[in-house]
């Protein structure tokens, strides 16, 4: 993490971090294991992450729907992520890196939302990566929050949903999700709209530096349109009223 990010362009990353369950039962291992080997995972790309011009990098910790796995699983996990908070605050400070969490925090254990503050707090001002950690978060929710919060500013909607300030809540780049599987999972469903998406069938805890400099290799040599149609930018209709906007696809038929 030790690159700092202020003169680089936004690249926004994110990492759903899936198959540490079947990484550990392919060697005989207790789920929590795979969890455990999961977190070295994730200390590897955020090592090689700023070299490859990553500057913020979101990855799916605990969803939602995880509430549902048996209450050992949940338990091991939460101490888990509290085990992190406190061996990782040391490492952000250390390379300039800030570490925020993103979901909810109401159902979490009290003592992890604490530390989870206390890091925050501790890493506000890095310049380095930006690390956000996905926990007890559900996509739909977070726009269904933000819904009901909005006062008409669209810059704003997008930074409810983010749960950040405007300047934090930047469209993802590109999508990684390992595990085999290829669905989004309802993570980031907003920021992700024009996202690359990157599948592989490898195992989380088997993820490296060099596995994400394979992928970001295959990202950046994707053509991207970006808005352009045949190399002619498109104009920006954003300052456009709904009804203005709409008006050119209703005379297309759209």
């Amino acid at each position: 993490m030790q690159s700092p990010c202020l003169a680089k362009p936004p690249f926004h990353l994110a990492i759903i971090m899936d198959g540490n369950g079947r990484w550990a039962a392919r060697r005989g291992l207790p789920r929590t294991a795979g969890h455990k080997a999961g977190g070295e995972a994730l200390r590897r790309v955020c090592e090689a992450a700023p070299d490859l011009g990553v500057t913020t990098l979101t990855v799916f910790g605990f969803s939602t729907y995880n509430w549902a796995r048996p209450r050992a699983e949940v338990a091991g996990l939460m101490r888990l992520f509290a085990r992190y908070m406190d061996r990782e605050a040391a490492y952000c400070l250390e390379r300039g890196a800030r570490l925020s969490l993103i979901g909810r925090r109401d159902r979490l254990p009290r003592r992890l939302v604490t530390r989870m503050a206390e890091v925050e707090a501790m890493t506000a001002h890095g310049q380095g990566l930006h690390l956000r950690i996905a926990l007890d978060y559900s996509a739909r929710d977070s726009i269904e929050q933000a819904a009901r919060c909005w006062r008409g500013e669209e810059d704003r909607f997008a930074s409810l949903i983010a749960q950040a300030d405007t300047a934090s809540a930047t469209d993802v780049d590109l999508l990684i999700r390992t595990g085999g599987d290829r669905r989004l999972s309802d993570f980031l469903l907003w920021e992700s709209a024009f996202a690359e998406l990157y599948f592989t069938d490898q195992m989380w805890p088997d993820f490296d530096g060099e596995s994400l400099a394979e992928a970001v290799a295959e990202f950046r040599g994707r053509q991207r349109a970006g808005g352009l149609i045949g190399g002619v930018l498109q104009p920006d209709l954003k300052h456009l009223s709904r009804r203005e906007r709409e008006g050119p696809m209703r005379s297309m038929g759209g």
